[in-house]
Formats: structure tokens, C-alpha cells, sequence
């Protein structure tokens, strides 16, 4: 299992409907009055979207507090991870990490380093230090999957430095930057070095509850723009996520509820998993949370779930973390108390160990 959602590989293993806990999305759905401006805007479709896409880069300039020619949109948030690789020399990964930035690497034949995270899941910047060279791609999820916290931002800075040092490059992949307690922006943050060798990317995909709209967006400095517009495939955004990102970040309710929802549920959550004998749930900053087993396996967790209805994410598919970990994200109460009253009952039952 690379990734979370997956609903059809297991549909027909439970009598009803599953309950998934492997895709972090946010659980109070799309923006409210997205589907009315898709609607009114139907018509679009019978024309090609604005190849410049002018009015969705000036909405996302606003949203993300940058000028429009620091915009950079894609595909979704993997199609720009894949555009910066294309232009590395190497590419220099943290890990456990989000599994599409080695597999990009690869299938552009892109010499590879990577670095384990220390035992807290804060970055080794030591190592780091002693194999950085010019023309280095480093990404980090920030935060990061599957741990799920976010970089101090002192650690940020020195690592940023480091980068520069050497001539290499940061790439900040903040897809859930949304749900996380408010600590830094990274795009004010490094606006005052004109975003040299820096980008940052977010995403409608996760807080805005639009997976299926493949919309995303990063800010960098205008001679990043410039070179990335060489890779970039005319027309990538379609007519539809033109325009539900010319609509969904003004929505400020809706941002403020989501973030205050989040936080509640996420707290809620990791109080009620501590106290459950067998599992060691980590520290989170944002809407999933990653769990240790003590005494069992992932495989037998996961098909024990499955009997109840419930979709965790497995992640044995991030190597260094073996086969005793899932990750579940933050739904609604509901959603998520029959998940704690599964758990609860297979600890006592003596499932967990």
C-alpha cells in the first residue's frame, strides 16, 4: 500500500460501508460554495482554460501572500515535485518520507541519497552536513509523512543555510501546512531572501477536501519560475480547477473552522490513543497520526480493522519503519470513536498484546 484512499482494492471485504482512515482529507468536505461556481462555470469547458492562467495565479499570490510571478501551479503537488527533480543533479531525501519523491527520482535516473530521520523524527543535520554537494535537490515534507510533525523553524533556517552554503536547493513540500498549529509561514519566511534556492508547495488536496481536482501550487523566486516554465505542459490545469481556485481561498470560514475542527479532533484523538494498552501513538502537528504497535503486526491490525469496517493505512511500505506501524487520519467524532471503540475492544480482548 504506497498510498492511502484505496477503497476499491477492499470493498469486498466488508458487508457495508468502509470507514477510511488511510487518506488524510478533511473531514468537513469541499468548500461550500465551491459546487455553485463550477456550476455557473460550466460552459468553460468548451473552451481551452487560460494557458497563462492569470486569474488562478493572482488568487493564489493573495492566499499564499507572494506576487503572482513567484506562482508556480501544477497537476496536483506531484507534478511539480517531478518538474524540480527534473532539473537536479541529485536528489537528497529524509526518510520515512512520502514514497512519490524517491520514485520521481528514479524514474528520471536521478542519482539518490538518503538520510534516516533520528529516532524522534527531527532531521540529522550532521550527516546532512557532511554529504550536501552543489546542485543537491533536497526535499522535505514539512509537514512531513508519515510522522506528521512539522521542522522547527530554527532547525529550518539552518538547514536552509546549509543549502545555500553548498549551491544546493530546498524544496519545502507543505501539502498539509493547513492543519498544523500555527507556528511559521514558510513562504513570509523566506520571502525576505526572495525565495533563493527555495520553493514551497501546497496543495488543494488535502485541507481543501479535493483530491480528485489534481490541483497545486508552489512560490519561488521569478529565476525558478522561468526555468520551470521549460518543463511545464501547456493546458495541465483543466477548466475546473481554474476555477475552484479562483473561489476556494476566500473562503475564510471555511479555512478557520477546518483549522479549529483539526485541532480539536487531533487532540481528542492522541489523549484517547495514549490510553490504549498496546499501541504508542506519536505526536502529530497535523490531521493524521502515526501509531506504534507493541505487540503486533501491521498485516493482523489491519485485517482485524478491516472485520470492523475500518481502513487504516499500512506502513510497511515506508521501509525504515518495519511492519509494526499504521497511520489513521483525523475524521469527524464519530468516525473517529468507532475507530478508538475497535481499538479499545481488541485491547482488551488481547489483540494488542
Amino acid at each position: 500500500m504506497e498510498h492511502g484512499g484505496d477503497l476499491l482494492t477492499y470493498k469486498d471485504k466488508y458487508r457495508g460501508k468502509l470507514i477510511d482512515f488511510s487518506s488524510n482529507i478533511n473531514p468537513l468536505g469541499r468548500p461550500k460554495g465551491l459546487d455553485k461556481a463550477i456550476i455557473e462555470d460550466f460552459k468553460d469547458l468548451e473552451a481551452y482554460p487560460d494557458i497563462h492562467y492569470r486569474q488562478l495565479k493572482e488568487s493564489v499570490a493573495g492566499y499564499l501572500k507572494c506576487k503572482t510571478t513567484n506562482v508556480i501551479l501544477g497537476n496536483g503537488a506531484v507534478e511539480i515535485i517531478n518538474n524540480f527533480i527534473i532539473l537536479a543533479d541529485r536528489v537528497v531525501l529524509f526518510k520515512p518520507s512520502f514514497s512519490e519523491y524517491e520514485l520521481r527520482a528514479r524514474v528520471h535516473k536521478k542519482e539518490l541519497l538518503s538520510i534516516n530521520y533520528l529516532d524522534d523524527f527531527s532531521l540529522n543535520r550532521d550527516k546532512l552536513k557532511k554529504e550536501l554537494k552543489r546542485g543537491d535537490l533536497l526535499i522535505l515534507g514539512n509537514p512531513n509523512n508519515p510522522s506528521g510533525l512539522r521542522i522547527p523553524l530554527e532547525e529550518l533556517i539552518k538547514v536552509y543555510k546549509l543549502l545555500i552554503e553548498v549551491g544546493g536547493f530546498l524544496l519545502l513540500d507543505e501539502a498539509f501546512y493547513e492543519f498544523c498549529p500555527w507556528d511559521y509561514d514558510s513562504i513570509l519566511l523566506f520571502k525576505e531572501y526572495d525565495y533563493e534556492n527555495v520553493s514551497i508547495i501546497r496543495a488543494a488536496t488535502k485541507f481543501f477536501a479535493l483530491p480528485g481536482l489534481r490541483l497545486g501550487y508552489a512560490c519561488g523566486s521569478d529565476y525558478t519560475v522561468e526555468k520551470l516554465k521549460g518543463l511545464e505542459m501547456p493546458w495541465s490545469i483543466n477548466s475546473v480547477a481554474n476555477t475552484a481556485g479562483q473561489n476556494i481561498f476566500s473562503d475564510k470560514a471555511y479555512i478557520e473552522e477546518s483549522k479549529d475542527y483539526i485541532k480539536k479532533e487531533r487532540e481528542f484523538l492522541l489523549d484517547e490513543l495514549s490510553k490504549i494498552r498496546g499501541i504508542n501513538p506519536y505526536p502529530s502537528h497535523t490531521n493524521f497520526i502515526l501509531i506504534k504497535l507493541l505487540n503486533v503486526d501491521e498485516e493482523r491490525l489491519f485485517k482485524y480493522l478491516l472485520k470492523e469496517g475500518i481502513l487504516v493505512r499500512k506502513c510497511s511500505s515506508f521501509k525504515e519503519l518495519g511492519n509494526n506501524h499504521i497511520r489513521i487520519a483525523v475524521k469527524d467524532r464519530q468516525k473517529n470513536e468507532i475507530l478508538l471503540e475497535a481499538l479499545k475492544k481488541l485491547s482488551r480482548k488481547g489483540y494488542l498484546g
